[in-house]
């Protein structure tokens, strides 16, 4: 049995106060404690999709003059947010290798790489092909894979309960998910041909 008292505290009289120790305890089980690695993936699952989102927002309310140009340029390059995210990978990486954060420390370190992985591969497209326009389909792409590889590994545990009888609606969504690729991708592409000049427009137009 966990005792949740700890002794007198000293006074100047014999009848001390005593202090509770439960808080105490449980904090340092919370600090000691090691995340489960779905856990841990549902908190970068979260930062890596409002960090995706947050980055079209501004850059889109930039282009179109909505709110004052925050783009960093250093000697007329504009430096892309994806080296923001290079550089906070770089860091996320180091504390994880050598300092091991558990407990809160390694789910602060967990939203922080879901960060550093949204501003990276939110210009996947311009470092896979080395520059081009921010608009690429292939940053699209590339974000809803990481999305997806980080939504198995956040709900993986979920499949252990699954059953036979889940089978059909299985096929079912399985068929439901794959008609919707086509249509996204065909109608992506429908959408690129008709606002892609005009973002292209913007783009030129909020860099110096």
């Amino acid at each position: 049995m966990t005792g949740q008292l700890a002794g007198p505290v000293a006074g100047d009289g014999q009848d001390g106060c005593w202090i509770s120790t439960k808080g105490i305890k449980m904090t340092v089980e919370h600090a000691g404690r090691r995340e489960p690695a779905h856990g841990l993936a549902r908190r970068a699952l979260f930062s890596f999709i409002v960090t995706f989102v947050l980055s079209r927002a501004v850059v889109f309310l930039i282009m179109s003059g909505e709110m004052p140009n925050l783009y960093f340029f250093l000697h007329g390059t504009h430096v892309h947010h994806l080296n923001y995210g290079i550089f906070l990978l770089a860091a996320v990486g180091g504390y994880s290798v050598f300092r091991r954060p558990v407990g809160r420390a390694g789910e602060i370190t967990a939203l922080l790489y879901g960060v550093a992985m949204g501003l990276t591969f939110d210009e996947f497209g311009m470092w896979l092909h080395l520059g081009g326009s921010y608009w690429q389909r292939a940053s699209v792409d590339a974000v809803i894979v990481v999305a997806a590889l980080f939504g198995l590994i956040a709900f993986a545990r979920s499949l252990e309960k699954f059953e036979s009888r889940h089978l059909r609606a299985f096929i079912v969504l399985l068929v439901v998910l794959a008609g919707f690729a086509v249509v996204l991708y065909t109608a992506g592409n429908h959408l690129g041909n008709l606002v892609g000049p005009t973002l292209h427009d913007l783009e030129v137009s909020s860099s110096p």
